[in-house]
């Protein structure tokens, strides 16, 4: 369920922009970001890095689109945010991952020296994943003889191998290292 709640904003965003405006897209996935916000916050939760940063992320494009400039590249500009909020919580010494597997887990086991190490690990899949994505619509914008469909099997493919490291990493800790299996996080 987790894992759906974080990835909801960005299949509406993808399926509205297949349907309607680009600026009504950004605007719709920055409602669904804060509708997970405020499920986070109604049910006890923190608010996390990632859900606000998008919130934030897709109003900022979609006041830009709106007052400035329709001709944004939006893909480009998504990813961008994504990568930068991904690395910008790993820099800050909270990869985006913790929140998500300190929520999930008791705290004797939030507490082991290798759980932080796994969200380094994991948010740095996602890092590397939108780095990908952003990298593929790059090449689309500057490489206009390639096919649409290059750039979203890129990002497909970057995305859905984000996914299951996320649920793959946790398990291989856990047989290399005989670490119990509720002490790493998972993508429920």
């Amino acid at each position: 369920m987790t894992i759906f709640l974080i990835l909801a904003p960005y299949g509406a965003y993808t399926f509205l922009m297949l349907v309607t405006s680009a600026t009504v897209s950004v605007f719709a996935a920055s409602a669904i970001c804060l509708a997970t916000v405020a499920i986070d916050v109604a049910q006890g939760r923190s608010v996390k890095i990632l859900a606000a940063g998008s919130a934030i992320e897709f109003a900022a494009i979609g006041l830009y689109l709106a007052l400035l400039d329709p001709t944004l590249g939006i893909k480009l500009s998504v990813d961008v945010g994504i990568f930068v909020i991904s690395l910008g919580s790993m820099l800050v010494r909270r990869p985006f991952t913790l929140q998500y597997a300190i929520e999930s887990v008791p705290a004797e086991t939030a507490a082991m020296p290798g759980f932080l190490y796994a969200n380094y690990v994991i948010t740095g899949a996602w890092t590397a994943a939108a780095l990908l994505m952003a990298a593929a619509n790059l090449v689309l914008l500057y490489v206009p003889g390639l096919p649409l469909w290059s750039s979203l099997a890129v990002a497909f493919a970057a995305r859905n191998s984000a996914i299951y490291f996320t649920k793959w990493y946790p398990e291989y800790r856990q047989i290399k290292y005989g670490t119990p299996a509720a002490a790493l996080p998972n993508a429920r």
